[in-house]
């Protein structure tokens, strides 16, 4: 293993073609000097210099080492100040998954700012629901996600409510109850639902069921999809009525509508979080950044209402 500093010592050796001069540039006595390039030279292999009473010069080999020695010591001082900058939250990588966030301005936009802000960061973004966002936090394949209420214990994680909105009933335009401005929902008890699937999305899931079973029946689900964007879709084509988050309304679709739900429960109940997750036990100082960001745009972030 070659030391950087014989790197620097050739170097000098290399540029002055002078013992002397090179050592008084490197304030060091000659004779050590003159054993560190023989101990480069034994190590490599090859003589680096030309040695006579008159004058020093590089042997080819030397003039190839020349070239290498100075892009290894760049390509060192390039890595430790990108270090530097990562240690400092100013550089490097960050991997975020979310479940569809297009309905959230306030996190789009503090997205943007921090990308405009820290334009050395860069970013790989996974869609994914939160089963699967909360094993990636876990096993460190993600620095950041956005998720519903996983609905299981996470003990390694740290989550935090950044929006809080209610729960909707999206009804096809065509459904015989989509003109009143609140829906009973009891009067649903005979409808199909659709719905993701409880391995995917525990907690939201549960809470869906436990809102109907406050309303007295078990929904009978009829269809199944991983995306929410999805299930409107299916709520468009008649497969069935679902119970959605209020953003999910701003979409404006016309082939469905959203009502407000009438039903004895309690408030958190017929509200549905989007959390904030990740790991406090990796340190990541961009990530942390971020997480201030968005912390700071949703807190002044208008509240989603019915």
């Amino acid at each position: 293993m070659i030391e950087t500093r014989l790197l620097h010592q050739f170097i000098a050796v290399a540029e002055e073609l002078h013992f002397n001069r090179a050592a008084q540039r490197l304030h060091m006595a000659q004779p050590p000097l003159s054993q560190a390039i023989r101990r480069l030279e034994h190590e490599i292999g090859a003589p680096l210099f030309e040695r006579t009473n008159r004058s020093v010069s590089l042997t080819p080999a030397g003039t190839d080492f020349l070239a290498t020695a100075r892009k290894v010591l760049r390509l060192l001082d390039e890595g430790v100040e990108q270090t530097r900058r990562v240690a400092q939250g100013i550089e490097g990588h960050l991997t975020l998954t979310f479940i569809n966030i297009a309905p959230y301005d306030a996190l789009l936009g503090a997205l943007q700012r921090f990308r405009s802000a820290f334009p050395a960061i860069s970013f790989t973004m996974h869609e994914a629901t939160t089963q699967e966002q909360v094993e990636a936090l876990e096993h460190g394949r993600a620095e950041l996600g956005f998720i519903r209420p996983p609905g299981r214990t996470a003990p390694e994680l740290r989550f935090e409510s950044i929006q809080r909105e209610p729960i909707m009933i999206g009804l096809p335009a065509t459904h015989p109850l989509a003109c009143h401005e609140i829906i009973p929902l009891a009067a649903l008890r005979d409808d199909a639902f659709v719905s993701s699937p409880r391995h995917l999305g525990q907690g939201f899931h549960d809470q869906l069921v436990q809102l109907c079973a406050a309303a007295g029946f078990i929904p009978r689900i009829a269809q199944q999809a991983r995306q929410l964007q999805t299930l409107v879709a299916l709520v468009a084509s008649g497969f069935g009525v679902a119970l959605l988050p209020a953003s999910l309304a701003q979409e404006g679709r016309k082939d469905v509508v959203f009502r407000p739900i009438q039903v004895n429960a309690p408030d958190a109940l017929r509200h549905v979080e989007l959390l904030m997750a990740w790991n406090p036990h990796s340190p990541c100082r961009i990530r942390d950044k971020l997480i201030d960001e968005v912390r700071n745009a949703m807190a002044s972030a208008p509240l989603i209402e019915t």
